[in-house]
C-alpha cells in the first residue's frame, strides 16, 4: 500500500515537472502556482484513492491542482494591471498635459509611468487625452502611446 502510495507520489510529481516545463513562456507566479496547485492536488488523489484507483485518483488531482494553481498564478500577476489601471484613470483624469504618473508593484518589482499629452473633445463633450505609457516588466521597459476618453459612466476606455 505505502510502495503504492510513494509510486503514484513520484509519478504525480514527474508528470507536474513536465507540464511545467511546458509553460516557458508563462509568469513564474503562475508556473509556480501550477507547480504548487499539482502537487497539492496529487497529494490528495493519494489520500483519497485506494488500491489500484489510487493512482488514477493521484494523477487526476495533480492535474486538477495544476490548472487550478495556474489560476491562481494568473491571477497574482494581474496585481501589475490593477496598479496600472488606477494609475491611468486618476492620471487621465487629473493630470495637467505633461505631468507624469507612475505605479510601482512591491510584490513583483514591475512599474510603469503614464503621461498624458494632448487633451481633445468628442462631439458629445467627453475629453479624449492622448498619453504615452512606459512600463518596465522583469527589467525590460517598453513604450506605448494611445488615445483614451472618458465614457459617460466617468470611466476611461482606450479608442487607439
Amino acid at each position: 500500500m505505502k510502495l503504492v502510495r510513494n509510486a503514484a507520489l513520484g509519478i504525480a510529481l514527474a508528470g507536474m515537472v513536465g507540464l511545467g516545463a511546458c509553460s516557458q513562456n508563462a509568469g513564474d507566479k503562475e508556473t509556480l502556482g501550477s507547480l504548487g496547485g499539482a502537487a497539492l492536488g496529487g497529494l490528495a488523489g493519494a489520500q483519497i484513492g485506494s488500491g489500484s484507483g489510487q493512482l488514477a485518483a493521484t494523477a487526476v488531482g495533480a492535474l486538477l491542482g495544476f490548472f487550478i494553481g495556474s489560476e491562481v498564478g494568473k491571477s497574482l500577476d494581474k496585481a501589475d494591471q490593477l496598479y496600472a489601471e488606477r494609475t491611468a484613470d486618476q492620471a487621465l483624469e487629473t493630470n495637467p498635459t505633461g505631468q507624469s504618473s507612475t505605479w510601482n508593484n512591491p510584490d513583483s518589482g514591475n512599474s510603469g509611468t503614464i503621461t498624458p499629452t494632448r487633451t481633445s473633445y468628442t462631439d458629445s463633450g467627453q475629453p479624449c487625452r492622448e498619453y504615452q505609457q512606459t512600463v518596465t516588466i522583469g527589467g525590460e521597459t517598453q513604450q506605448a502611446y494611445g488615445t483614451a476618453c472618458r465614457q459617460a459612466d466617468g470611466s476611461w476606455r482606450i479608442v487607439n
